[in-house]
């Protein structure tokens, strides 16, 4: 055998019998696949995770009647039967009794000027009737006596017992005194008509509501001068100003080309501002045959058909002109929503809810078209959030991103 040639071999000083064989290097297109393969599957991960963008919508309230309304106006609540209150006399104001808001009968005393001077002068002309009845009465007694005398001195006279002279002096003394009780009985009358006029002016100096109604304003304060008509520094006229609550009616302008859509009679619903989730019927009363040039409109003055004791005068009220008359169980308010908002899924009419910024699928109930809305009957309420025209991709539970404002 012959001997092998020892100076050809190497001795690998870096590697050990137990450790592992060297590894092969992977080809460059390789390793590029396999990145453009990762990088494929993380987008389609993040692709199905990724929020749908969808529109949002609102679940609102309607009312029936939306679908027969034939013209929309606005106005104010207005009360029909209004005064400011004032006193016929002058004076200052002794005592006030109300006050904004309070209600008041007719006739009520609300106000009182000072009176002492006049309910002086009233006590006096009463003392004064007091001493022409018992002139009247002194002069009965005298008249009377007058009587008997000239009874007295006929028969003396007749038998020749008195002169002539004596009994022409009785005849005098009753004429007398038959005259005196016409003149006590005048000033009787001159008294009691001091008396009444006395009192008149004592009335003046209280304040009475002309009518039932509520005190709108008050005008001025204890201690202010009162006058009938106001015209000095620092004097008032009107105490308060009160309406009749009972005579409300709402005024709205109607234009000039839509008064062929109103009539007298025709039935109406009422949206007051103050009481947004009420309405209110109504039925027009009158048009006022005045044009008002500057907003080429005419008035119309709507009558409440119930009054609330919530209305209020002045109020800002929008009145709905019907076609015809709402049936009493198509008067309460109804949830809608716009009709692209509901869609079939598996047969059965569903909606999305938006909860969390996620979309929550949810089967409902639709009624009839109420205007340009649907009515919802179950499944959702007023004031939820849904998407509206989901597309066929939405699914329950699914992420979803609305709009920016």
């Amino acid at each position: 055998m012959a001997e092998a040639d020892l100076s050809k071999l190497r001795i690998n000083r870096g590697w050990s019998p137990g450790a592992p064989a060297p590894r092969r290097r992977l080809r460059p297109w390789l390793v590029g696949a396999l990145i453009l393969a990762a990088l494929a599957v993380a987008y389609l991960v993040r692709s199905m995770n990724a929020p749908l963008a969808v529109e949002p919508a609102t679940v609102s309230s309607a009312y029936p009647s939306l679908s027969f309304v034939q013209l929309n106006a606005t106005g104010y609540v207005v009360a029909q039967r209004k005064a400011a209150v004032a006193s016929k006399a002058t004076g200052r104001l002794e005592w006030l009794g109300v006050r904004e808001g309070s209600r008041v009968r007719q006739g009520e005393v609300i106000a009182r000027l000072e009176n002492r001077d006049v309910t002086a002068a009233m006590e006096q002309a009463a003392a004064s009737i007091k001493v022409a009845q018992a002139n009247l009465e002194q002069g009965e007694a005298e008249l009377n006596e007058a009587q008997r005398s000239l009874r007295r001195s006929r028969e003396l006279l007749a038998k020749n017992f008195v002169s002539q002279a004596a009994h022409d002096g009785a005849v005098a003394r009753h004429e007398k005194a038959r005259a005196g009780i016409s003149g006590f009985k005048a000033a009787i009358g001159v008294a009691q008509a001091n008396h009444h006029a006395a009192q008149i002016a004592v009335d003046q100096t209280q304040i009475r509501a002309p009518f039932e109604g509520v005190v709108l304003t008050k005008n001025a304060n204890v201690g202010d001068v009162i006058t009938p008509f106001s015209s000095a520094l620092g004097s008032q006229a009107a105490v308060v100003t009160m309406a009749d609550m009972a005579t409300l009616e709402v005024e709205a302008d109607v234009s000039e080309s839509n008064l062929g859509k109103v009539t007298p009679g025709q039935p109406c619903e009422i949206q007051l501002d103050a009481l947004p989730e009420v309405r209110f019927r109504g039925r027009l009363l009158r048009l006022v045959p005045t044009v008002d040039r500057t907003k080429a409109t005419v008035m119309a003055k709507i009558r409440f058909e119930q009054l609330d004791p919530r209305i209020l005068p002045e109020m800002s009220a929008k009145v709905a002109f019907l076609s015809q008359e709402m049936p009493e169980g198509e008067r309460s308010a109804r949830t809608v929503v716009q009709p692209p908002a509901v869609v079939q899924r598996g047969g059965k009419s569903v909606m999305f809810v938006i909860r969390d910024d996620k979309a929550v699928q949810v089967a409902v109930e639709t009624g009839a078209r109420i205007g340009e809305l649907l009515e919802i009957r179950s499944g959702v309420k007023p004031g939820d959030r849904v998407v509206l025209r989901p597309p066929d991709k939405l699914h329950d539970g699914a992420r979803i991103s609305l709009p920016t404002k």
